[in-house]
């Protein structure tokens, strides 16, 4: 497993993860962070999403042992269009590093991805972008009957 830079190590360190925690990571790139989370649960599990090809492609072949452990999952996916599957069961924590959608560099497709981040998590959930020291923390919109 390679290192993590400096900055991602804050990140992961600076999530409140438990060992169960049910993880989503948006913009996953080649899985480093993915990874260094997936080390941290036991019966949890962290779905790392990207909507490249290529990120998943590199993820998926970096990450043999996370996944093949079931700590740890890919799928190649725009953040806009994710949905849970049906056997899915919704996340408590979604993180964000360099995501032009929820780092206001994109705020109209920032919205939608938000909507869609509310849909997949627990009520409860927390979601965490970069920008902060480490982190920020935003806020993941309820509808009262949503």
């Amino acid at each position: 497993m390679s290192a993590l830079s400096p900055r991602l190590a804050a990140i992961v360190e600076a999530l409140p993860l438990r060992p169960d925690s049910r993880v989503l990571e948006i913009g996953c790139g080649p899985g480093a962070a993915a990874r260094a989370v997936a080390h941290r649960l036991t019966t949890g599990h962290i779905l790392a999403i990207d909507r490249s090809a290529a990120a998943i492609a590199q993820a998926r072949a970096a990450s043999a042992e996370e996944i093949g452990s079931g700590r740890m999952s890919v799928r190649q996916v725009a953040a806009e269009e994710f949905v849970l599957r049906a056997d899915e069961e919704p996340y408590d924590l979604v993180f964000a590093v360099r995501v032009g959608a929820l780092d206001g560099r994109h705020p109209e497709a920032g919205q939608l991805v938000l909507r869609r981040v509310a849909e997949a998590t627990r009520a409860g959930a927390r979601l965490f972008v970069d920008g902060g020291d480490p982190l920020r923390e935003l806020v993941i919109p309820r509808h009262p009957n949503g």
